[in-house]
């Protein structure tokens, strides 16, 4: 299998697309390398600096692709492009792409009131960046047939060590301040931060290649572990 990975030089993608590889997989990364190359140069790892909102980028880098891993955004940031996205989606059908593995988030549930939140839930989405998620989403199902399927994935905050690491997010933060300040500030802390591991982030995406497209096509994904409140979150950093 061929596999694109469009973002693959950011947080996740620095950890999933050595998996790949290791797996052999075919991977190319389609990518601004805004924060540097982390990759080891491998046989079957293809490297292409470009914007995906440029559709003369797109098209190169989707050439004799099976596979989409779409994973590009600036996370939790308003600066996106909902146009980008529309398009890859669009020309990874014109290039027969077979299937499209969508990075949602699980910012748009919103904020939720049930103890448990399950893909079947309406979406309340607070920010521009997860209603931009949400849009996306609807967009991707529409554009499903017999000989593309698109599968979508709402991960919770994703945590843990990567080459290219992100020290925004709940978990690492705490961790990075534990270690090089010895000391932690925690704001309230009664607010709940679900999190996923990086590894079983990537787990997940694994098993979203190899499934039969029967159980996948069309179909939404929550991806979590565990649901702390910030200060449970900063006791275990403490012990």
């Amino acid at each position: 299998m061929h596999i694109l990975i469009t973002g693959g030089a950011g947080y996740v993608g620095a950890v999933l697309v050595p998996l790949l590889l290791k797996k052999g997989y075919r991977v190319r990364v389609l990518d601004l390398f805004l924060y540097g190359d982390v990759f080891i140069s491998h046989k079957h790892l293809d490297l292409h600096r470009g914007d995906i909102r440029r559709p003369d980028v797109v098209k190169k880098a989707l050439k004799d692709i099976d596979t989409v891993i779409h994973l590009a955004c600036i996370s939790n940031d308003p600066s996106f492009e909902l146009d980008a996205t529309t398009q890859l989606i669009d020309l990874s059908k014109q290039a027969r792409v077979k299937r499209f593995i969508y990075a949602s988030s699980s910012s748009v549930y919103g904020v939720k009131k049930e103890k448990n939140v399950t893909e079947d839930l309406p979406l309340e989405p607070l920010t521009d960046y997860s209603k931009y998620k949400a849009l996306c989403e609807t967009y991707v199902l529409t554009r499903q047939d017999k000989d593309f399927t698109p599968v979508i994935i709402r991960p919770a905050t994703v945590c843990g060590y990567s080459p290219r690491m992100r020290l925004d997010l709940t978990v690492n933060i705490l961790t990075i301040s534990a270690l090089v300040n010895h000391s932690m500030t925690v704001f309230g802390g009664s607010q709940k931060r679900p999190n996923i591991h990086i590894q079983d982030m990537c787990r997940a995406y694994m098993t979203l290649l190899t499934a039969p497209k029967k159980k996948i096509a069309g179909k939404i994904f929550n991806a979590g572990f565990q649901n702390y409140t910030v200060m449970e979150l900063a006791l275990m950093v403490k012990r």
